[in-house]
């Protein structure tokens, strides 16, 4: 396995030195791209001793160097060459300057031209003051690099460089090194897989303006089709009620009332070998919506009624093999509610989790929660949601390993 590794202008460059050994000692190849700024921290000469290789640091940098090109240099393409021969690109430590420019797509110096012309997959782990990574400009670029399927590995809380307390710091190097190695072995483990995914919160309509809706932002389910198409899925996304980007690669099509997503999904299903139904699926209806707005008055009384179980019809009719996954949001009683949705739905993996944590669950941006499956359960902890989708994302892939060696098995047996 060859590992890039991007190193950034911050205090934190002291710790890439640490990665670097943590790479080797899990058996990696490791080329180090410093940027000018991480010269100021930590000399090349380090990073070239704990790698074994040549540091690369500038665009003009000739092969087979440690300076600047002279007279008698050999160039070549550096910032195309070596991005198409590794496995991975990880940056760490990502400042707040760096991930801006990721963000934006600009190629001023070696690192960012590197990140710009790979298809490697990329990890970067920010390190940066606190309110730096608080401000809205970095956390929206953040946003942008994660609906582009660059991996975040978020930063640890205490005490920074500057005294300040907070979030900010550059997760351990072991925490980075083994997120990295687990996210190459991931490598295009869904490639031949379609996987249909449902998002978002269905809104019935009650007039011509209201409608009866829930908190869904759908950030569960769009971050489950980053991830699956990430892995190389073919990756059909159906949404209600979000604006959120739209993962690229993704096919998304957009729907509003659980009648719609019932008829969307059930007409996308036979493509399907794996669904997610992430969606939060309105469970009541207005019997007979009114074409115009109600007007105001006292008391106003509706009558309801189910809107249609789109995760029985699923299990129901699904082609053998496909697995099926399910969502439980629960207030209360958490897991049981999960396990009695897993036996009477007849999915072969609930997500159940609660809703009503506090900075977890519903329009959040991370979630916690535990996978329910027929042999047992495990528990994720509070965590993003992009890290929570990849851990769904092992667990259903495991469990269609099993579902077609046993058809496969019983095939051979006839």
């Amino acid at each position: 396995m060859k590992i890039l590794l991007g190193v950034c202008g911050g205090i934190a460059a002291y710790k890439a030195a640490e990665l670097t050994r943590e790479f080797r000692r899990g058996g990696a190849t490791v080329q180090v791209i410093m940027t000018a700024n991480a010269e100021r921290f930590v000399t090349p000469l380090t990073f070239a001793a704990l790698s074994g290789n040549q540091v690369m640091t500038s665009l003009w940098q000739p092969i087979n160097s440690d300076v600047a090109a002279d007279e008698s240099g050999t160039f070549d393409i550096e910032h195309i060459h070596v991005g198409q021969d590794a496995d991975v690109l990880v940056i760490a430590p990502a400042t707040a300057n760096f991930i801006a420019t990721l963000a934006h797509g600009f190629a001023n110096d070696l690192l960012s031209a590197v990140s710009l012309a790979t298809t490697l997959p990329i990890v970067i782990a920010p390190a940066m003051n606190s309110n730096m990574w608080a401000h809205p400009a970095t956390q929206a670029n953040l946003e942008t690099l994660r609906q582009r399927n660059v991996q975040i590995i978020e930063p640890g809380s205490g005490e920074l460089a500057c005294g300040m307390m907070g979030a900010g710091r550059l997760a351990e190097p072991i925490e980075i090194a083994n997120r990295v190695f687990q996210i190459a072995q991931q490598g295009t483990d869904l490639m031949g897989e379609t996987v249909l995914i449902t998002a978002g919160g269905t809104r019935e309509p009650i007039d011509a303006v209201r409608f009866i809706g829930n908190r869904s932002s759908g950030k569960m389910g769009f971050a489950l089709a980053a991830a699956a198409r990430a892995r190389g899925a073919e990756v059909i996304l159906i949404s209600a009620s979000t604006t959120l980007p739209v993962p690229a690669g993704c096919t998304h099509i957009r729907v509003t009332t659980g009648a719609q997503m019932e008829q969307t999904a059930l007409a996308e299903l036979p493509r399907a070998s794996m669904v997610i139904m992430a969606a939060a699926v309105s469970d009541y209806q207005v019997l007979s919506p009114s074409a115009q707005k109600i007007k105001k008055t006292e008391t106003l009384t509706l009558e309801l009624t189910r809107t249609p179980d789109i995760l029985r019809q699923i299990v129901q009719q699904r082609r053998a093999g496909t697995v099926v996954v399910g969502f439980a949001a629960e207030t209360e009683h958490v897991v049981e509610e999960g396990r009695r949705k897993l036996r009477e739905k007849g999915a072969d993996l609930i997500v159940a989790n609660d809703v009503s944590r506090a900075g977890s669950g519903f329009d959040a941006d991370h979630n916690a929660g535990t996978l329910i499956f027929e042999a047992g359960q495990q528990v994720i902890p509070l965590s993003t949601k992009r890290e929570m989708a990849e851990r769904i994302l092992n667990s259903a892939t495991s469990i269609a390993r099993q579902l077609r060696g046993k058809a496969e098995l019983a095939g051979s047996a006839k």
